[in-house]
């Protein structure tokens, strides 16, 4: 299979699912009841654009001292199926760096890497302003938490140093030949959203992903290879939405 390719379908999923939910204009949407009778309705459709940082946890850091953090960006939609959850998804490019915890081994890694996620999120307080029968003020800041699937592709490089790679560092032989590769990732996460009007939020999120792979860094048989790396972004997000 095209690793390229299955990616790339992906992408297309993606802005499919994300020009479906864009059709749902509020001239179109109907009202829904919650269990104690409270009419609202579902969206509108928002888009966020974010921009972080990455982080690395696996065989060579376990900690932000150890770490080479790599810039992150990423691009989304957001949908209110009822008061309090939205779904949503969103793709991501970030890169990620380490230099080795034990300064015997002495090894390093920087990766260049791509997600692509589904999940859903719970907001922890209630906003008026999701009600059709709205009975006080939007809610200002609002906390939630998500949890989600989703795929990711990378490609490491390892090499030895404790620092970033320069143009005349020398890369290691790879563990694995497949690269770019791919593996299924679970991110858990949590932000604060903040209100600036009534079509524009910024967020700041920090999530944790867990990954089904040990080659996220290329050290793997030359590490732990019983157990699998990680990765967090924490992350500010626009989030706006045209069709409200």
């Amino acid at each position: 299979m095209n690793i390229r390719l299955t990616f790339l379908g992906s992408l297309l999923l993606f802005s499919l699912y994300a020009h479906t939910a864009a059709a749902q204009s509020p001239e179109r949407r109907r009202r829904h009841f919650t269990n104690s009778a409270r009419p609202y309705h579902r969206g509108p459709v928002y888009l966020t654009l974010g921009g972080g940082a990455g982080f690395y946890n696996g065989d060579l850091a376990e900690s932000f001292a150890d770490n080479l953090p790599g810039p992150s960006g990423s691009v989304g939609v957001l949908y209110m199926v009822r008061p309090r959850v939205i779904l949503g998804s969103e793709l991501s490019v970030f890169k990620l760096g380490a230099k080795d915890q034990l300064p015997e081994r002495g090894y390093a890694f920087r990766s260049t890497n791509g997600a692509l996620t589904g999940f859903v999120r719970y907001e922890l307080t209630r906003d008026e302003s999701e009600f059709a029968d709205s009975h006080g003020p939007p809610a200002m800041i609002k906390p939630y938490i998500k949890a989600g699937v989703g795929a990711l592709l990378y490609t490491p490089e390892a090499y030895l140093g404790n620092a970033r790679p320069v143009p005349s560092t020398n890369f290691l032989p790879t563990e694995r030949n497949d690269y770019p590769a791919t593996a299924l990732i679970a991110p858990v996460g949590l932000g604060l959203t903040f209100r600036l009007m009534p079509q524009l939020n910024v967020s700041a999120e920090g999530s944790y992903y867990f990954t089904t792979t040990d080659h996220l860094d290329d050290i793997s048989q030359r590490g732990n290879a019983a157990r699998n790396d990680g990765f967090g972004l924490m992350e500010l997000k626009l989030e706006y939405s045209p069709w409200r």
